[in-house]
């Protein structure tokens, strides 16, 4: 065969299989939407989103409780996440020698390869009694220890290699030149890093964090383990959640013998599934700026010289 026909062939499988790559998860979201027909036609939108009443076996499925546990614990975790990412991502970046930032990657690394339910185990034996028996006291509340606050850690510690390594990744792509003209103009390395450095990393900034909100938004087992699973509306950081995730992985077995519960479940993960489809234009907007960067950087440095 030609190697002309060869390469054409090897093409146009290789973009047939991006296709259907790019495609399958628009397929999923389709077969959700079609699962979810039977309580969508039967109730409205509004009573599902804002029903406070969790009751399968008399057809009454409200997921506020279940959205706002799921906005409760991914708020926490980024809260706690966020600053701490941000903070290691420029000593990293900018102060620490460079011995000491590829040591320190493999283990950040590392910790996006541990299995959740690890860190369920691990928030359950430590984060739990810590809560219970330190935290809750200086703030005079009582709590069991599983609650919004236990589960935000843990998760927080969950989204930490993610927010870090695409912050770190931002940083280091800010032109150097940059940084050596605010040096040179006499800045300081911090006045550097905050008028400079940040305001070009910017926009990859907040796409690390909204990859990290999507990861937080989607955890299931960890959560489950450490959030307290009691179909309520929180009401401080030291009430019980329970989070939309949490909800299918404890009932998707019984719901076979109950009508509509199949179609309940399904519509949950469609509401869990649109955080992430929102998040990902931030991702790819900043990927195509930091491609054009790279673009004029290199065109500018294969440009002859006078």
């Amino acid at each position: 065969m030609n190697r002309l026909v060869k390469d054409q062939l090897a093409r146009n499988s290789m973009m047939i299989l991006a296709g259907l790559a790019g495609v399958l998860f628009f397929v999923m979201l389709a077969a959700l939407y079609y699962r979810s027909l039977p309580i969508l036609s039967t109730k409205t939108v509004t009573e599902l989103l804002t029903g406070i009443s969790w009751r399968p076996s008399k057809g009454i499925f409200g997921f506020l409780p279940f959205i706002v546990g799921t906005l409760w614990v991914t708020g926490v975790s980024v809260v706690i996440a966020v600053p701490l990412c941000l903070l290691t991502a420029i000593y990293l970046s900018e102060y620490s020698p460079v011995w000491l930032r590829e040591w320190a990657k493999p283990p950040i690394d590392l910790l996006a390869g541990i299995p959740s339910v690890v860190y369920g185990v691990w928030g359950v034996t430590l984060v739990v009694p810590f809560i219970k028996g330190k935290v809750a006291p200086l703030f005079g509340a009582f709590t069991t220890g599983y609650c919004v606050l236990a589960g935000g850690i843990v998760l927080a510690i969950m989204v930490f290699p993610v927010i870090i390594h695409v912050s770190l990744e931002v940083l280091n792509a800010v032109n150097f030149g940059v940084k050596e003209a605010s040096l040179a103009l006499g800045a300081t390395r911090w006045q550097t890093v905050k008028h400079v450095v940040l305001r070009k990393a910017v926009s990859g900034i907040i796409a690390a964090v909204v990859l990290g909100l999507a990861r937080a938004f989607g955890e299931t087992m960890a959560v489950m383990m450490v959030a307290g699973n009691v179909a309520r509306i929180p009401k401080s950081v030291f009430s019980p959640a329970y989070t939309l995730p949490a909800l299918i992985a404890n009932n998707y077995g019984e719901m076979l013998s109950i009508p509509l519960y199949d179609s309940a479940l399904m519509l949950a993960s469609l509401i869990i599934a649109r955080p992430l489809v929102q998040g990902q234009p931030a991702y790819a907007h900043h990927t195509v700026r930091r491609q054009a960067h790279a673009r004029r950087e290199y065109a500018v440095a294969r440009r002859p010289r006078l």
